[in-house]
C-alpha cells in the first residue's frame, strides 16, 4: 500500500514539475496497463468458476440475489446525486455548441444487448475480450462442473473433480502472475500519474471547473451518505476496509479503468478480510455490470447539456434521466470512455444533443479518474455488505459459528 501510494505521489510532483516532458514515462504506464489487461480473461474465468464451486447453490443464489439488489440501488442512488449536484453547481451555464462533433457508436438495444451476453464463439469473446460474455460462459461452466462433482454416476464425478481441479489450478497460476505485476504497480502507477498530470496540468479545469467540481462532489457525497452508511449499517469494520482497499482506489484513479483495476482489487478485498467466496464472484461481475461513478456522470452531464441549451428540465424528464442512466449504467463495460454510449443515451431519452459530449472531453481524463474509483468502491463495499450479510445469516442458523473467530 505504502509504495503504490508514494508512486502516485511522486507521479503527481513529476508531472506538475516536468508538465508535457513528462510523456516520456508514460511507457512504463502503458506496460502496466498492458499487463493488467492481460490477466484479466483468466483472473474472471478461473475466479468466476471457483467461486460458484465454493459455494452450495442456495447460498450462490442468496449472495446473487443480493448483490443485484444492491447494485440497481446504488445506481439509482447515484443517478440522484449526480441530479442533485449538477442542479447546485449548474455546470454548462453561459457556454455555448460551437459546432463540435463527437462521433458516438451507436448504441445497442436492450434486446441485442441481452442477446450479445451469450455467444456464439466463445473462443472469440475470450480472445476480443467481451466481458459479459466471458461472465456468463464461466458461470454455466461452474455450474455444470458443481453438478458434475455431486453427480451419483462415479465417472462423472471424477470429470467434475478433475475440471474443478484444473480450475483451481488456473486459479493459482493466475495470482501467481497477478502477485508477480503487483510488484511493478509502484512504477507503472508512478508512471501513468506523471504523463496524465504534465499532459493536462491545471488549465484544463478553469474552462469546465463547474462540471469537474460537480463531478467530485457528487462522488464525496455517494461516498459518505451511501457506502459509508452501508458500511455502518452492516457494522462493517470502516477502518480495516479502507486500509485494506487502499491500493485499489489509488490503481481506479490513475487507471480510469475498471476491468484493469480488477485484478489490485481482489486481492484487496482479501485484505480487507471479504471472504473468497464472496470477492470472487461479486467483484467480476460488479466490474462488468455495476457503474455508480458512470451513473453520477450521467446525471452531472444531463444538467450540463440542458444548462448549455437552456433546456428547463421538466420532473418527468429528469425521472426519465434517472431511469434511462440506471439502464445505460449497467452493462457498461469497465473501461476508459466506456460511458460515452451511456451519456448519448441519457441525453437522446430527454431530447438534448448529444454533441454535448464533445464539450466535455476535454476533462474526461479528469473526471473519469474519479468515476471509476467510484464504481470500484462501489463493487468492494458491495462486496463487504453481501459478505458481512451472510456472515450474519450463518451465525443466526448456527449460534455456534458465532464464538469462532
Amino acid at each position: 500500500m505504502l509504495k503504490i501510494t508514494v508512486g502516485f505521489l511522486l507521479g503527481i510532483i513529476a508531472g506538475l514539475a516536468l508538465g508535457p516532458s513528462a510523456q516520456f514515462v508514460s511507457p512504463l504506464g502503458d506496460l502496466f496497463l498492458r499487463l493488467l489487461q492481460m490477466i484479466i480473461v483468466p483472473l474472471i474465468l478461473f475466479t468466476l468458476i471457483g467461486a460458484v464451486n465454493s459455494s452450495n447453490p442456495k447460498q450462490f443464489g442468496r449472495v446473487g440475489v443480493k448483490i443485484f439488489i444492491y447494485y440497481m440501488l446504488t445506481t439509482a442512488i447515484a443517478m440522484l446525486v449526480g441530479i442533485i449536484v449538477g442542479g447546485w453547481f449548474n455546470p454548462g451555464v453561459g457556454l455555448e455548441l460551437t459546432g463540435e462533433h463527437i462521433d458516438v457508436p451507436e448504441a445497442p438495444s436492450f434486446i441485442d444487448t441481452m442477446l450479445a451476453i451469450v455467444p456464439t464463439n466463445i473462443f472469440q469473446s475470450l480472445v476480443n475480450g467481451d466481458i459479459l460474455s466471458i461472465v456468463f460462459v464461466a458461470l454455466i461452466t461452474g455450474f455444470v462442473i458443481v453438478s458434475m462433482r455431486h453427480s451419483e454416476e462415479k465417472r462423472i464425478n471424477n470429470f467434475g473433480t478433475l475440471l474443478y481441479d484444473f480450475s483451481q489450478a488456473g486459479s493459482e497460476v493466475t495470482f501467481r502472475i497477478l502477485n508477480g505485476i503487483l510488484q511493478y504497480a509502484p512504477i507503472g502507477i508512478f508512471a501513468i500519474a506523471a504523463s496524465k498530470i504534465g499532459e493536462q496540468g491545471y488549465g484544463v479545469l478553469y474552462s469546465l471547473a463547474g462540471y469537474v467540481g460537480a463531478s467530485y462532489v457528487g462522488v464525496i457525497i455517494q461516498f459518505i451518505f451511501v457506502y459509508l452508511m452501508f458500511l455502518l449499517l452492516l457494522r462493517v469494520q470502516i477502518k480495516r476496509f479502507f486500509k485494506g482497499v487502499w491500493d485499489a482506489l489509488i490503481t481506479a484513479f490513475t487507471t480510469s479503468s475498471s476491468l484493469a483495476t480488477l485484478p489490485v482489487a481482489i486481492k484487496a478485498a482479501e485484505k480487507a478480510g471479504i471472504r473468497e467466496s464472496v470477492s470472487k464472484f461479486t467483484l467480476p461481475l460488479g466490474a462488468a455490470v455495476n457503474s455508480d461513478g458512470s451513473a453520477i456522470h450521467y446525471g452531472v452531464g444531463a444538467i450540463f447539456a440542458a444548462n448549455v441549451v437552456g433546456m428547463e428540465l421538466s420532473f418527468a424528464a429528469m425521472v426519465a434521466i434517472v431511469l434511462a442512466g440506471t439502464v445505460a449504467s449497467i452493462g457498461t463495460a469497465g473501461v476508459p470512455g466506456a460511458g460515452l454510449i451511456g451519456l448519448s443515451i441519457v441525453l437522446t431519452e430527454v431530447g438534448l444533443p448529444i454533441e454535448i459530449v464533445a464539450l466535455t472531453a476535454g476533462v474526461n481524463v479528469i473526471t473519469d479518474m474519479i468515476f471509476t474509483t467510484c464504481n470500484v468502491t462501489g463493487d468492494l463495499v458491495g462486496a463487504a455488505v453481501v459478505d458481512k450479510s451472510e456472515e450474519k445469516y450463518e451465525i443466526a442458523i448456527n449460534p455456534d459459528k458465532s464464538n469462532v473467530g
